[in-house]
């Protein structure tokens, strides 16, 4: 599971059959400072999250379970919305 924040979103003129009904959305990936890691990626949404949500994701074959159908192809998908987080030194974001 990692944290990223959402950037955008992408839209489609045809998705694969199981896709239908999901958003996908570019992610931003970030450390636990909230600082960008890495390159964004396309997610799919199963939280209905918007745009600059600070998001929890999962990716490989992980990112199909959340899924209504098992196999459908997923390299990431978004499970959660971050509210807040904290630390044993205070806290690091609240939304």
């Amino acid at each position: 599971m990692r944290l990223g924040r959402v950037i955008g979103s992408l839209h489609c003129t045809k998705k694969y059959p199981a896709l239908e009904g999901y958003k996908l959305l570019i992610v931003q990936p970030v450390d636990s400072s909230n600082n960008p890691e890495g390159r964004p990626l396309i997610c799919v949404d199963t939280v209905d999250a918007g745009d600059e949500d600070v998001v929890y994701f999962v990716e490989a074959r992980d990112a199909s379970i959340p899924l209504k159908d098992p196999l459908t192809p997923s390299d990431a998908t978004i499970t959660g919305i971050v509210e807040r987080i904290d630390t044993i030194n205070g806290e690091l974001y609240r939304r």
